[in-house]
């Protein structure tokens, strides 16, 4: 079957999908579950729909901020050549779907702007559709979507084939690598191409984690060989590099206002900061380490998708920002005195009580940021700690990006919430 006959068989599947009507073929698994994501969201498959741009100046801040720029080198070797031949683009694009960097075939890039696949535009899911750098964000793995599987019938001249990229220090979402071109240059084996280049670039960023934390332990080991006490030394985003007098610990994450001087860290206690090239120096007060619990927390999730956690007691305050599973675990526990099991917390997220090893592992990274706040067997707050949770003015609008049934039903009113 050539190009032409497949995208008039997939513009059936389609319409049939669309239609509520028994399609000629199934569709594939990854594209028949965006699609009904896109009906269930109520995306228009006829409307070109086009969020506002970011400025020149926003999408440089996103640049720069991105861990993916220091990949592009790695990115532009694996892909670059082969594309202007082929008469296709790369576009790298961060987890929210903005396109930050695209480059390729000067006539491609063109017929790209008619699209407004341009940087600078959102290319999430729930805004065009079914497409090659929305749909992998949320699968959160390769996918190719050909012709009339996209969503919306004015990119069915196009094919696209995007692979995510992910931090290979926690897992994090960073991103994704997307290649497309008009339907009748794209070959099947481009979605193995692409991740390819989307793991070379996960290996590259593994390989310069771990020269910079060898550079700073070299940097550090006269430091706390010298230190007389407990201390460690992490580099900028809190991965250790050294420690003396103390075990070694997982990741340190550095609240908000972290810097030089007297500190206190949940998990250590009383200590001073002081700055080292490419990291932190924290040596630690042996006579009030690991603090105590907090006495008061206040789980804030008015903002949607800056979602904070602060907690405060004796020994001082600090504040953490979210990512949108640990805002969802939190407001759980915050209503769940008892506490509840990794089962019990896998039914109310997932609606499946068998997924206990995903509800772990998430429960062990809150966890390591909030040490002598949160307790296991049973998963619960302190029972010493005060917890406030502060609500949108809208409560249908809360934690809006949530399927978890048990945050649905809170939306609803249909079960009290804390």
């Amino acid at each position: 079957m050539d190009a032409t006959q497949a995208a008039r068989l997939l513009k059936g599947v389609r319409a049939a999908a669309l239609s509520g009507q028994r399609p000629p073929a199934d569709p594939r698994p990854e594209i028949g579950e965006s699609w009904r994501r896109m009906l269930h969201r109520g995306v228009d498959p006829e409307l070109d729909a086009r969020s506002q741009m970011l400025s020149a100046q926003e999408t440089e801040a996103r640049r720069q901020a991105s861990p993916l720029r220091e990949v592009l080198p790695v990115l532009r070797e694996g892909l670059l050549p082969t594309l202007d031949q082929a008469l296709h683009i790369m576009v790298v694009a961060d987890a929210e779907g903005r396109l930050l960097w695209r480059e390729g075939h000067r006539s491609i890039l063109r017929k790209a702007d008619r699209l407004g696949f341009e940087v600078g535009a959102d290319w999430n899911e729930g805004v065009v559709g079914t497409n090659g750098v929305g749909t992998s964000l949320v699968a959160r793995r390769p996918v190719q979507v050909f012709s009339a599987e996209h969503f919306v019938s004015s990119h069915h001249e196009w094919t696209c084939a995007g692979a995510p990229v992910t931090d290979p220090r926690d897992g994090r979402l960073l991103g994704v690598i997307n290649v497309s071109g008009p339907l009748a240059t794209m070959h099947p084996a481009t979605l193995t191409w692409v991740s390819a280049v989307a793991r070379l670039a996960e290996s590259e960023l593994r390989m310069r984690h771990l020269a910079g934390l060898e550079r700073l332990r070299q940097v550090a080991a006269p430091l706390l060989a010298r230190l007389g006490g407990k201390g460690l030394v992490v580099d900028a985003h809190g991965w250790p590099a050294a420690v003396a007098g103390m075990p070694p610990m997982d990741r340190l994450v550095p609240a908000k206002g972290f810097g030089p001087g007297p500190v206190w860290l949940p998990a250590l206690g009383d200590c001073v900061v002081e700055p080292l090239p490419g990291g932190w120096l924290i040596r630690v007060d042996q006579a009030t380490e690991g603090g105590g619990p907090a006495g008061r927390v206040v789980l804030d999730l008015r903002r949607e998708r800056r979602w904070t956690v602060s907690v405060s007691g004796s020994a001082g305050s600090w504040a953490q920002d979210l990512s949108p599973r640990h805002a969802e675990l939190l407001f759980l526990l915050a209503g769940a005195c008892e506490g509840r099991s990794a089962a019990e917390l896998a039914q109310e997220i997932f609606g499946d009580p068998t997924r206990t090893v995903t509800v772990r592992a998430e429960m062990s990274r809150v966890r390591r940021h909030l040490a002598g706040v949160l307790r296991h067997r049973p998963y619960r707050f302190h029972e010493d700690v005060e917890v406030e949770v502060r609500y949108p003015t809208d409560r249908r609008t809360l934690l809006a990006h949530s399927t978890a049934p048990a945050v649905i039903r809170a939306r609803l009113g249909r079960e009290p919430v804390p």
